[in-house]
């Protein structure tokens, strides 16, 4: 059965619709760094005020421990929500409760509304699914429909997510539909040549992403702290680099499955190897084959691929038709050592064909590198969900709305 959009959902002009956006954005000192998320929810808010909807947002903000916490309170976001959409949006300090309530009830048609932080209620992400499903009927209350339009969590079963969307007559929005539209022209339809770029600091969680597209893929480029362990995997040593010895020989049968399929797996030739972890930190270029040959022996540490290397990966990306990316090169937040990043997200900008960048870090990434949103084919709004998708697991927050796996 196919995703269910909004126009399954009928008229719905005067009808309350709870709209389950992923509004969890980064914060410093009370202000958003990232808009990112927002700025991804407008298509399908600005669609639902102009059928002159009640509209209903929920969202989570960080991870807060199923009570109130001020650090986490949606407040910023309703202010930035109502500045990007040019109108006013009503901010409850509750989520269920009587200010709630009020704000819900006082909505006229295409007005909108944003609710507190759903994790302050320990029911959202419930093991329990009989308290998840207490706290959906307590959110369905305020609503005739629901849209869930957060991506960033359908590979999640919570409440708002899962068993809301039981409950009340629900669809996809825009958002998620444009999602799976870029997803499936990654895994059933790409265009060739195909290049996937993985880093991140940990091969583990990137095991699923591997084993599913490598025999879909024609280069599979490793940077970030996951290649230490592709390095060692081929017997190179690699100081104090982050290294999972556990999964050296999953490794290594990735290296021979490669071989076997035609797919080249690109690993780093040179890398930036460091004294220690930090901005102040000394650091030098050093081969891949000789990373412990730097002054710091085998207490140095890699922090982020070499010019060389950046360079290779580059050229392999501009002569693709489609790109993956997923996971920093290198410590981006670090200047000394964003090179790689910035190298990778450059070459990104110049492909002719489908170029996507897998959210979470590496969304946050480009933008902190002062890239936006626009050079790019495609930024994810749900790292874990993309990387999910890829892997051809199940969904739970997809599978409610009509949506299956192939």
């Amino acid at each position: 059965m196919p995703l269910r959009t909004i126009d399954s959902l009928g008229e719905l002009a005067g009808k309350r619709v709870i709209v389950r956006c992923d509004l969890n954005v980064p914060l410093g000192d009370g202000q958003i760094t990232d808009d990112g998320r927002i700025r991804a929810s407008l298509p399908t808010l600005n669609s639902l005020i102009n059928a002159g909807a009640r509209v209903v947002v929920i969202s989570h903000l960080g991870r807060p421990d199923g009570s109130p916490d001020a650090k986490y309170s949606l407040a910023p976001v309703a202010q930035r929500l109502s500045e990007l959409l040019g109108k006013g949006v009503t901010f409850a300090s509750d989520t269920v409760g009587s200010v709630a309530r009020d704000a819900v009830n006082e909505l006229g048609d295409g007005d909108i509304a944003l609710l507190e932080n759903l994790r302050f209620n320990a029911g959202e992400t419930a093991k329990d699914a009989g308290e998840r499903r207490a706290f959906a009927g307590e959110l369905a209350a305020f609503g005739d429909a629901l849209v869930s339009d957060g991506f960033g969590v359908v590979h999640r079963k919570q409440a708002s997510v899962f068993e809301l969307a039981e409950i009340l007559p629900s669809a996809a929005g825009q958002l998620i539909a444009t999602e799976l539209e870029v997803l499936d022209r990654l895994t059933e339809s790409p265009t060739k040549p195909y290049a996937v770029v993985l880093g991140g600091s940990k091969v583990s969680d990137k095991l699923g992403v591997i084993e599913h597209l490598l025999p879909r893929v024609d280069s599979l480029l490793i940077g970030g702290g996951m290649l230490f362990t592709f390095l060692a995997a081929k017997g190179h040593r690699v100081g104090a680099s982050l290294l999972e010895v556990d999964q050296l020989d999953v490794v290594r049968g990735y290296l021979d499955r490669a071989s076997e399929l035609g797919v080249e797996i690109v690993l780093p030739t040179d890398v930036v190897v460091a004294s220690k972890f930090g901005a102040d930190a000394e650091h030098q270029v050093r081969p891949a084959d000789d990373i412990e040959g730097s002054p710091w022996g085998e207490s140095g540490l890699g922090l982020d691929i070499g010019p060389e290397t950046a360079a290779k990966f580059a050229e392999v990306i501009r002569a693709s038709d489609t790109v993956f990316w997923n996971g920093p090169m290198g410590v981006f937040e670090i200047p000394a050592f964003a090179a790689g990043t910035k190298a990778i997200a450059e070459a990104l900008t110049e492909v002719t064909g489908l170029s996507v960048v897998g959210g979470g870090d590496s969304a946050a990434a480009v933008r902190a590198l002062g890239f936006t949103d626009d050079q790019f084919g495609h930024i994810s709004t749900g790292g874990g969900a993309s990387l999910e998708f890829l892997e051809g697991k199940s969904l739970p927050g997809l599978e409610v709305l009509g949506w299956s796996a192939s």
